[in-house]
């Protein structure tokens, strides 16, 4: 090959593709650095971690020998098990409600008009506080003394019960006290679901004599289904990993009612400095999530494509 030839196979498309490629992987280096610092180095470190025997010491800590005792030990406790059925049900319940509940607030919006703007700044704003602070509120709301959740049970029940002393109304005020805050997330991406659906549908089905109902379920739920799984799976990530609000609103109390994975993993790392068994809990809550994740993408593929073969 000729050193013309040579020259015009450097200056090619295939060449200016790896030079934008090169340019490409400069500029995001260092953010995955940064996540690869941030966020996977401390995963396989926790994933190490729970197959070790680990000696607490005044310099820090000491590993002491590998075993799979913690995981052995993780699958035989009653707590643990105890825990994970709390996550599982509260995800459960709390996406399911959410769901519904933001479907319907997206319909409402949907067929508003000049002030849809004003509703869905007002929708937001639970959404928008930090967990924290929606977990303080809702514990002055129940607060057996002066709490407002207990002046309505004393007008309307006849007796004000204790909503976080009794394990059932403290995972319901727990769960409450979520989908207060999560519902509007659900709803707005609802919403841009919505506002992007061909109204070239709903007129035909109008034209077949459809009524509202069954235009909801033939048409307008078919086509949202890849916004709802999107809704779905970022809710039971975030459901499944709870702990901010059962930390701040009632410790995992009365007993370990309220206790989810999360604030288990807490407790048995940060407070009782069991390490190895810590980051167990840990390992295995997120190896849940993804299966979790895994299991939802999957079922939810195998809808969408059986829709578009329809």
């Amino acid at each position: 090959m000729s050193n013309g030839s040579k020259g015009r196979a450097d200056v090619g498309p295939g060449s200016a593709r790896r030079r934008r490629a090169r340019v490409g992987w400069g500029y995001t280096a260092p953010t995955l650095l940064v996540v690869g610092a941030v966020t996977i180095f401390p995963i396989l470190f926790s994933v190490v971690l729970s197959f070790t025997t680990v000696r607490i010491t005044y310099d820090g800590f000491r590993v002491e020998s590998f075993t799979t005792a913690n995981y052995a030990a993780l699958l035989n406790s009653s707590e643990w098990r105890e825990a994970l059925l709390l996550t599982l049900f509260y995800t459960v319940v709390t996406v399911l409600v959410e769901l519904v509940l933001g479907t319907l607030a997206a319909l409402v919006l949907e067929r508003l008009g000049a002030g849809r703007g004003w509703i869905m700044a007002l929708l937001l704003v639970p959404w928008s506080l930090i967990t924290v602070v929606s977990a303080q509120l809702w514990g002055y709301l129940y607060d057996a003394s002066y709490g407002l959740a207990t002046w309505f049970c004393e007008i309307f029940l006849g007796h004000s019960p204790v909503i976080l002393g009794t394990p059932a109304t403290a995972v319901g005020g727990m769960m409450v006290a979520d989908i207060w805050k999560t519902t509007p997330f659900v709803a707005i991406i609802v919403l841009g679901g919505l506002v992007m659906l061909s109204r070239d549908v709903f007129e035909a089905a109008e034209i077949d004599g459809l009524n509202a109902w069954s235009t909801f379920w033939r048409v307008t739920l078919p086509q949202l289904r890849p916004v709802i799984g999107i809704a779905v799976l970022f809710r039971i990530l975030q459901a499944f990993g709870i702990f901010d609000l059962p930390f701040v609103l009632t410790q995992g109390g009365p007993g370990t009612a309220t206790q989810s994975l999360a604030v288990l993993g807490y407790k048995t790392l940060f407070q009782d400095l069991n390490m190895g068994p810590g980051a167990a809990i840990a390992t295995t809550t997120a190896l849940l999530v993804l299966v979790c994740c895994l299991v939802f993408l999957r079922a939810f593929t195998s809808q969408a494509s059986e829709g578009e073969l329809r």
